[in-house]
């Protein structure tokens, strides 16, 4: 196979960044915006998409949803988001060893990496570019939450867009996901794709193991370690 080849798709929350903290506040402000009264429960988020999270969160809040709850919750939570930019930086991090391993992978020859992630759009390029990852990632490349696609989706749909966007083909065997929870493994799982599970969200080793994944890192702290899980997962 031609080392020009290689695709690396990057969960971003809990996986790359963590910013819980303006993840909180501005679905706070979106669901006040949307609904009219104040957020009591959020929902959980692990390898969730957007639309998942929005959907939980108003039953478990009860609302009664109607066909205009997601894209209204949507555009608040997107203008919450950009209201908070400098909160980023302040209040959020970057994890242990991921802007390492971004910057390692990158000057791998051939390989090309994106993000795949439940986030809309918008919300992900603030949360790379305020963070400082975005240089290295072909963010026009992504998977992101649009209302409509599952995260096995979206990944098939990322590697067609890298594919139109560098001229090449990207096969399942030569496109990695790197995320943190058993549902991203599923999702994984189901594109037909390996995954290296990094236990730095609320799912333990054992857990991730258990859910399937090819290979599981405890952090991305050791960068010889992400890098030679990716190169024998897709061959570099």
């Amino acid at each position: 196979m031609s080392t020009l080849n290689r695709l690396v798709l990057w969960n971003i929350d809990h996986t790359l960044v963590d910013v819980g903290r303006v993840t909180r506040d501005a679905y706070a402000e979106a669901f006040q915006r949307t609904v009219g009264r104040p957020l009591v429960r959020l929902a959980p988020t692990p390898g969730r998409t957007e639309s998942e999270i929005i959907f939980e969160t108003l039953a478990f809040n009860d609302v009664v949803t109607t066909d205009d709850h997601l894209p209204s919750f949507v555009a608040a939570l997107t203008e919450a988001f950009a209201n908070r930019r400098a909160d980023l930086p302040a209040h959020g991090r970057v994890l242990a060893g991921a802007r390492e391993a971004v910057e390692a992978l990158a000057h791998v020859p051939g390989v090309v990496q994106s993000v795949l992630t439940g986030s809309v759009r918008p919300n992900a390029v603030l949360k790379v570019t305020e963070l400082g990852l975005a240089d290295r990632l072909d963010l026009g490349a992504g998977g992101y939450e649009d209302g409509v696609y599952s995260k096995a989706a979206l990944l098939e749909l990322a590697r067609s867009r890298a594919g139109e966007r560098h001229g090449a083909r990207y096969p399942e065997s030569a496109t990695v996901y790197i995320a943190d929870s058993p549902r991203d493994v599923q999702a994984a799982r189901i594109a037909g794709s390996p995954i290296i599970a990094v236990a730095t969200g609320s799912a333990t080793e054992a857990e991730l193991r258990s859910a399937g994944a090819d290979q599981v890192l405890a952090t991305l702290a050791d960068t010889d370690a992400v890098v030679s899980a990716v190169a024998e997962l897709i061959r570099i």
